[in-house]
């Protein structure tokens, strides 16, 4: 079957571009399967690249990748694990901005959404983002997925939807409004080292 893809060879692609259909490709290095399971889509800036496959090789399919123009550093992935700074809250949402993927720090800017169904797995419908996070805070997310143009509600196509629907994800750090650092004391609920003050946070695990 021949690969359909919407980019030639040496184009220049950036993250959230359509590269093809994963009935007809492979998602090599810097592409990723939506969460549709059929287009393969760009997770990082650089240049598209088609191989064919091996003769012989059980899946005929070629393979499609982005190879980064520039040294690039880190990259969020599906199933990373980051490191985010809480950059605005809202009613239904956290913007984030991520500086680490896995131990590495990333060179270019990465902006992570998280939603309100992603916050925890249970009573999704009782969370509260004002209580849940506030700028500034650091915290520890998996990434679920990159939006796409497409997805208007975000009005950002290099967003990446992350999750803190787990023990071990949430804030690990923060300060008061006081400026004092901040001191988990359950997993909702973190104590100023300075004034005492408790305030309302998603607790990472061994924070």
């Amino acid at each position: 079957m021949a690969a359909v893809d919407s980019h030639g060879d040496g184009d220049l692609v950036s993250p959230g571009e359509l590269l093809g259909d994963s009935r007809d490709l492979i998602a090599g290095r810097g592409a990723y399967v939506a969460p549709n399971g059929r287009s393969i889509r760009a997770s990082l800036t650089g240049t598209h690249r088609v191989t064919p496959p091996q003769p012989g090789a059980p899946d005929q399919r070629s393979t499609v990748e982005v190879v980064g123009h520039r040294a690039q550093g880190a990259v969020p992935q599906p199933g990373s694990v980051v490191i985010a700074r809480v950059t605005k809250v809202i009613a239904r949402m956290v913007s984030v901005d991520i500086m680490c993927v896995e131990s590495k720090a990333v060179k270019e800017k990465f902006t992570g959404i998280i939603r309100q169904q992603d916050v925890r797995a249970t009573e999704i419908d009782k969370v509260d983002m004002y209580l849940s996070f506030r700028p500034g805070d650091i915290v520890r997310a998996l990434v679920v997925s990159l939006s796409t143009p497409s997805d208007l509600s975000l009005g950002d196509a290099r967003a990446y939807y992350l999750s803190t629907a787990k023990n071990e994800l949430g804030v690990v750090s923060a300060q008061s409004i006081g400026g004092g650092n901040m001191v988990p004391i359950s997993w909702t609920e973190m104590q100023c080292s300075l004034t005492g003050q408790i305030e309302h946070r998603k607790v990472a695990k061994n924070a």
